[in-house]
């Protein structure tokens, strides 16, 4: 094992501009060599000529170096992606009747499980907290819930919040990395600019013309604390959905169970804890079978549930006292705080509850498109969920019996079982709908370094949003079962419910007022409005939950800081290692000097180096040069890099750069994946994916450089500029700098270079262009029939002896203990082992 001692300093990271998306018509200035290296100069589009962030170091070494003006370039880092297909199409785009009736049933079982079981358990939690002394404090409490459904999971989240997702996809990091396409806010550290340039990428930027959003970029670009924060929003809202997918399978299975107190009186609340229990075994065992496999089960099952709300909501209303309806009028709320003012703020956590599950419609968006969602809520859910709180309040007002069990107590007598019997199954599917969020949220903080790796399952071949994590899963099992165990009483998990599920709410807020005023720019009063709204409603209802806090729902607050703690702590070290890898790549200077041999015997065959630098020479290949005796002929720098998209197209999915010149034979590959996509295939399609884009690549390239030389005597003149001097079509002067030390390069010396050029490059250069690319497409195909090896290198970082002693307790113990137990590179990679090549690496930082 190779140890790097140097202390890590501040890098220069090749961000690209993500805010602004060059012009697709705009042309670009290159220098070009003797060995065909450039350095790019575009225009932009104030017409001016400017560095392009996408150069590498090694086109900064280029010698007898030409001004040469080539037409439209489509990615900055290659010619490889000049087929730029049309936007990402989403899976449900031309849906059919009956495939929109199956998403339907399964939308249902999915989405809306969390929030139709809140009839359960909404009013027994407010009035344990509230006793029922009168007749008006049943329709005060009734209004509260009626009102709390019409402003939070409606009007918020339908109407809203459902609206700001990224191209299909919710949650926290989906509205993060909406966020991050808009301003350059992302601490991500391997960002380019060519990934604007995806398809699904281009979304309206900022306009000119909106003062106020051009400043909040300015100010979210220019200062780091406000990044920090935005990154911290959302780690908070990610650690606190987690901790939501805890609590809602204890709190809705042990809600549905307790019925059995009022069907079978001799039923104690030990039985109902081991019931429970076995429940949940049950619920988490059969969810590795997917989402479309059990919703196609369970979505009629829950319709059955809305049926049975909406039904027995009328039934009471006919029967007992349909006066219940007065409770819309939202008078009956400022009576309610009037007569019981403490009370009644102690009932608003309990109250809550009624719109818990509206985040899980925003987190589980990508499983089923928004306006099917949109639909089936107004015109089905809402409808039921109303009717069923109507109809317990009715049922209160003319029996007064226990409010503490009004739901299964409001039930006809002859349909308690059947009743009781779907409202178990709804509880099940209830739970099923938080754990899918979750799923969904830590694949997406996993894809953008916020999570460690874990093995995550696809469930299904139509839906590639439709996942399965098993370390997550029996996470949330064991954790639900001792929160069950632990805290036996509903009315305390109802507490720490409410604390989870408001704690995501109040992220998601700060986040969307950033999405409207950053990105869809509407009026700042309706900003205000939305902002005094629901953030004053929040922070009401959580002073309620606070007030309750020592019951032991504590324990959600504990955990949602635990993971947050994780995700910040794999955060800071995967961000310290890569700019500890920035730092000590490898100089182009040094693989020239050992020649096109690289100093070692080539042996047939292609070698993919896997890293996770996005330009330059890692430094783990030289230390594969000096451990291994024999270097493959064709060597491609391989790195898997998540960009803050849902999807790349395949179309845009490799990029290619040459490293060095022809007779090098080495490349670096970049392979762009969005959050949701599903990295499924093996390594011989993976391999043949990659190996026909590079035989792509050199095609283009080698037409990219005949249309350069078309133009050679147009810009003839250019070549008498003094040596490091450049020209662009606007008449700017521009000096050659050098990335790694920000000083002018002297071309001039380079000419003086006393490395010989190796023969097989003089003999390539004399070469008839057509005869060059055929000679290199046939060393490809018989790199490729002699195989293809994997090299990986695991760089490690340590912290140094005179580092501060928190450096050294995240570093050494907590960053070490992560990365140690998360999924190994190559099976996150599907490398077979017979083709596998691993060498270890530490620096110290």
């Amino acid at each position: 094992m190779a140890e790097d001692g140097s202390e890590r300093g501040s890098t220069r990271k090749g961000n690209g501009g993500l805010s602004s998306i060059d012009s697709m018509e705009s042309h670009r200035w290159v220098f070009q060599n003797e060995n065909d290296s450039e350095m790019d100069f575009e225009d932009d589009d104030d017409g001016d000529s400017v560095l392009n962030n996408d150069v590498d170091s090694e086109d900064e070494d280029s010698l007898y170096q030409k001004l040469i003006r080539t037409g439209p370039k489509i990615d900055s880092f290659g010619v490889e992606a000049l087929d730029v297909p049309g936007a990402y199409r989403s899976d449900f785009e031309d849906a059919s009747f009956g495939k929109s009736i199956f998403l339907v049933c399964q939308t249902l079982a999915i989405v809306f499980g969390d929030v139709g079981t809140s009839p359960l358990y909404t009013f027994s939690v407010m009035f344990s907290r509230a006793p029922v002394e009168r007749n008006e404090d049943i329709i005060g409490a009734l209004s509260l819930v009626l009102y709390t459904l019409i402003l939070i999971p409606l009007i918020k989240y339908i109407l809203i919040v459902l609206l700001a997702n990224d191209d299909g996809e919710g949650g926290t990091f989906a509205l993060y990395s909406l966020i991050c396409r808009h301003a350059k806010v992302s601490l991500l550290p391997n960002q380019l600019a060519s990934d604007t340039r995806i398809s699904s990428f281009r979304l309206k930027v900022p306009s000119a013309e909106l003062e106020r959003s051009l400043k909040i970029k300015e100010y979210l670009e220019n200062s780091l604390a406000l990044k920090k924060l935005v990154l911290v929003l959302v780690l908070a809202g990610t650690s606190m959905v987690i901790a939501d997918g805890v609590v809602t399978p204890a709190m809705s299975v042990m809600s549905a169970v307790r019925g059995f107190k009022i069907g079978v009186p001799a039923v104690e609340q030990d039985h109902v804890v081991m019931i429970s229990v076995a429940y949940l075994i049950v619920l988490f065992s059969v969810q590795k079978y997917g989402t479309s496999k059990v919703g196609l089960v369970i979505g009629p099952a829950l319709f059955i549930w809305f049926c049975s709300l909406g039904g027995i909501g009328i039934y009471n209303l006919v029967k007992h006292d349909s006066s219940v309806v007065k409770a819309f009028n939202p008078v009956h709320i400022y009576y309610y705080f009037q007569r019981n003012s403490y009370k009644a703020w102690c009932s608003l956590g309990g109250c809550l509850l009624c719109a818990t599950g509206s985040e899980a419609m925003f987190a589980d968006l990508c499983y089923f498109p928004v306006r099917t969602i949109q639909i089936t809520f107004v015109l089905l859910v809402l409808p039921c969920l109303m009717l069923g709180y109507l109809g317990q309040a009715a049922y209160l007002l003319d029996n007064g019996g226990d409010a503490t069990q009004a739901f299964f107590s409001s039930i006809p007598y002859g349909a308690f079982w059947p009743v009781f019997l779907i409202a178990n199954i709804a509880a099940l599917i209830a739970s099923r709908t938080m754990t899918t969020a979750t799923f969904s949220c830590i694949k997406q903080s996993t894809a953008l370094g916020c999570f460690p790796r874990l093995k995550i399952v696809h469930t299904s071949r139509k839906f590639m949003g439709q996942i399965y994590i098993p370390a997550i899963n029996w996470f949330l099992m064991a954790s639900s079962v001792l929160l069950v165990c632990t805290i036996a009483s509903t009315n305390e998990i109802g507490n720490a419910y409410g604390i989870a599920e408001l704690g995501v709410m109040m992220m998601t807020t700060f986040l969307v007022i950033l999405v409207m005023l950053l990105i869809w720019q509407i009026n700042i009063c309706t900003v205000a409005l939305f902002s005094l709204i629901f953030l004053g409603l929040e922070m009401v209802f959580f002073s309620s939950l606070l007030h309750g806090i020592g019951d032991g729902s504590w324990i959600i607050l504990v955990l949602g800081i635990v993971l947050f703690l994780i995700m910040c702590i794999w955060n800071y070290g995967s961000t310290l290692k890569y700019e500890t890898e920035v730092k000590k790549k490898m100089s182009v200077n040094v693989l020239r000097g050992l020649g096109c041999n690289l100093g070692t015997v080539r042996a047939p065959g292609i070698g993919l180096l896997y890293n996770e630098l996005v330009k330059g020479v890692p430094a783990i290949f030289g230390h594969f040069l000096t451990a291994l005796p024999a270097v493959h002929s064709m060597v491609i720098f391989v790195c898997i890099k998540y960009v803050p998209v849902p999807a790349v197209p395949q179309n845009e999915r490799f990029l290619f750069r040459r490293v060095c010149s022809k007779s090098y034979h080495m490349f670096r590959c970049i392979a762009r994946y969005g959050y949701k996509d599903a990295r499924k295939d093996n390594n011989h399609i993976f391999e043949q994916l990659l190996i026909e884009s590079l035989e792509k690549f050199i095609r283009r390239e080698a037409q990219e450089r005949s249309l350069e030389s078309d133009g050679e005597d147009v810009d003839s003149d250019l070549e008498e500029d003094p040596p490091g001097v450049l020209i662009g079509p606007s008449g700017s002067v521009y000096y050659g700098v050098n990335e790694t030390d920000n000083l002018p390069i002297d071309f001039s010396e380079a000419n003086t270079s006393n490395q010989p050029e190796p023969e097989p490059e003089k003999i390539q250069a004399n070469l008839d262009p057509e005869q060059s690319l055929e000679n290199e497409l046939a060393f490809l195909r018989k790199a490729k029939e002699s195989g293809v090896v994997y090299l990986l290198g695991h760089g490690d970082i340590r912290a140094k002896k005179e580092s501060w002693f928190i450096k050294k307790l995240i570093i050494n113990y907590f960053y070490s203990f992560m990365r140690k137990n998360c999924r190994r590179g190559s099976a996150t990679l599907n490398v077979p082992r017979t083709h596998l090549i691993q060498v270890a690496m530490t620096y110290m930082v």
